[in-house]
C-alpha cells in the first residue's frame, strides 16, 4: 500500500475517512448553528422587506455564508496547527495529527472563503458578500492571533461571532436596520458566557497551547465569574429590544426572561467565592453553564420566530 494512502498509523485513506477530516477541518458543528443563526436573521430581514421567508435568496445567503464559515475555519486550523498540537481536546485534528498536508488544509480554507464571498456577492448581494469576507478577515487577522496574546480576544472576537444574524438579515433586505443589530447585540453578550465556560473547563489545555484566555492569565476565577454574571445580566434588556422593534411579542419576552433567568442561576453557581478554576467542582458548573448556552440560544432564536409567525 502506498504510503501516502494512509492516516497516521490510523488506518487507510477512504471517502468515509476524508469526508471526516473535512468535516473536523471547516468544524461542520460550529458551521450548522452559524448557518441556523444567519436564517433566524434571514427570516427577520426578510419580514422586514415584506419579502418571502422561503426563496431563493434564502438557499443562496444559507449556502454562501456555509461556504465561507467553512473556509475560515480550515484557515484557522491552518494557522493553529501547531497550537492545536499541544492540546488534547484539538490533537487528533487532521493537521496536527498528520491526516492532512498543510497544502492541502490551505487551499480547501481559501478556496472555500474565497469563492463563497464571489457566490455571496454574485448571487445574494454585495453587502452580505462584503461583510461576510471582512467577518471572516477579522476572525482570522484579529481573533486567531490575538489569542496567543491576550485575554482580549474574547471581545475582540465577539464581533465576528456575532455577525450571522446580521449577514441573513442582509442577504434578505440588501441592507443594515435595528433588528439585525437587535440580533446582533444578542449574539455578542451570549458569547462571553458560552466561550467563558468552555475556557474554565479545558483551562490546561489552553495553557498548555499558551492560548491566553482569561482562566489562564488569572487562575483565580474571580474575574472569569464576574464577567459570565455582567454578560448574563446583560442579556436580559438586549433579548426584549426585538420586542421593542415589533419583531416578536409577548410570548417570546416570556420565554427569553425564563431563559435569562436559567442562564443566569447557572452563572450565579459559577461565581461562588469559595470557587477557583483549579477546583474539581468548579468545572461541573462550568460544564452546566455550557450546556446550557448550547440551549440558550436555539431555544431564544425558536421562541422568537414561533412568536412573530403566531401573530
Amino acid at each position: 500500500m502506498n504510503a501516502g494512502a494512509v492516516r497516521s498509523g490510523i488506518g487507510p485513506v477512504t471517502a468515509v475517512s476524508r469526508l471526516s477530516d473535512y468535516a473536523e477541518l471547516t468544524k461542520s458543528r460550529v458551521t450548522t448553528l452559524i448557518v441556523l443563526t444567519t436564517w433566524c436573521g434571514f427570516y427577520f430581514g426578510a419580514r422586514k422587506a415584506g419579502l418571502p421567508a422561503m426563496s431563493w435568496g434564502l438557499f443562496h445567503g444559507l449556502f454562501g455564508v456555509a461556504l465561507v464559515s467553512s473556509g475560515t475555519a480550515a484557515l484557522n486550523e491552518v494557522l493553529e496547527r501547531d497550537v492545536d498540537r499541544k492540546m488534547r481536546r484539538t490533537a487528533s485534528r487532521p493537521l496536527p495529527a498528520g491526516r492532512m498536508s498543510l497544502l492541502h488544509g490551505t487551499v480547501v480554507g481559501l478556496l472555500l472563503t474565497i469563492g463563497g464571498s464571489i457566490y455571496l456577492v454574485l448571487l445574494s448581494n454585495r453587502l452580505t458578500g462584503y461583510l461576510t469576507f471582512l467577518t471572516s478577515v477579522v476572525y482570522l487577522m484579529a481573533y486567531t492571533p490575538l489569542k496567543r496574546v491576550s485575554p482580549v480576544c474574547t471581545f475582540v472576537g465577539a464581533f465576528p461571532g456575532a455577525m450571522p444574524g446580521v449577514l441573513g438579515w442582509t442577504a434578505a433586505s440588501g441592507r443594515l436596520d435595528w433588528g439585525a443589530l437587535s440580533l446582533f447585540a444578542i449574539l455578542f453578550l451570549w458569547q462571553f458566557p458560552h466561550f467563558l465556560a468552555i475556557a474554565w473547563l479545558y483551562r490546561d489545555d489552553y495553557a498548555r497551547g499558551a492560548i491566553r484566555m482569561l482562566p489562564v492569565v488569572e487562575p483565580d476565577g474571580r474575574s472569569t465569574s464576574i464577567r459570565i454574571l455582567l454578560y448574563s445580566l446583560a442579556l436580559f434588556p438586549a433579548s426584549s429590544v426585538p420586542v421593542l422593534l415589533g419583531m416578536s411579542g409577548k410570548i417570546y419576552l416570556a420565554g427569553a426572561a425564563l431563559l435569562g433567568l436559567l442562564f443566569f442561576y447557572f452563572a450565579v453557581h459559577l461565581a461562588l467565592p469559595e470557587l477557583r478554576v483549579t477546583d474539581a467542582r468548579s468545572r461541573v458548573y462550568a460544564r452546566r453553564l455550557f450546556r446550557c448556552s448550547i440551549v440558550y440560544l436555539p431555544l431564544l432564536f425558536a421562541l422568537m420566530i414561533g412568536d412573530a409567525t403566531w401573530h
